[in-house]
């Protein structure tokens, strides 16, 4: 089978404006399902928004201020990231197998670890 790109056509013959504005749409979409269907990310939200609230409202610089927008929209990428690897792994199956539940267990430690950066920042800022 011929790759999309080997016969000069993108997927779906969408291109230029059209393929932008395509991919904004489902990119709507993946923040729509997230937020609908994963608690995780909703307080993840909440944690962020509170951290972006208090970067601008306390006196640190704006190199401080940037890092810390950086590591909260790292944080929210890994978790969509750990949810759209969690929901092809029920795609898959529900059964429970190894092999699933390493992969689950991948992406929850992804977010530990974004989460860790988080804390980091926070503590390297705040405690000098």
């Amino acid at each position: 089978m011929q790759h999309p790109k080997d016969s000069g056509k993108y997927p779906h013959g969408k291109t230029g404006l059209s393929r932008i504005f395509h991919t904004l749409i489902h990119s709507r979409d993946g923040f729509v399902a997230t937020f609908r269907g994963e608690a995780a990310f909703r307080q993840l939200l909440l944690l962020h928004a509170l951290l972006i609230i208090a970067a601008f409202v306390l006196d640190i610089s704006a190199v401080e201020r940037a890092i810390v927008l950086a590591v909260c929209f790292i944080s929210l990428l890994v978790e969509l990231l750990n949810s759209a690897i969690e929901a092809v792994v029920d795609r898959i199956s529900l059964e429970q197998h190894p092999l699933s539940k390493n992969a689950k267990d991948m992406g929850s430690a992804a977010q530990t670890t974004a989460l860790l950066m988080v804390g980091a920042v926070w503590g390297v800022i705040l405690l000098g």
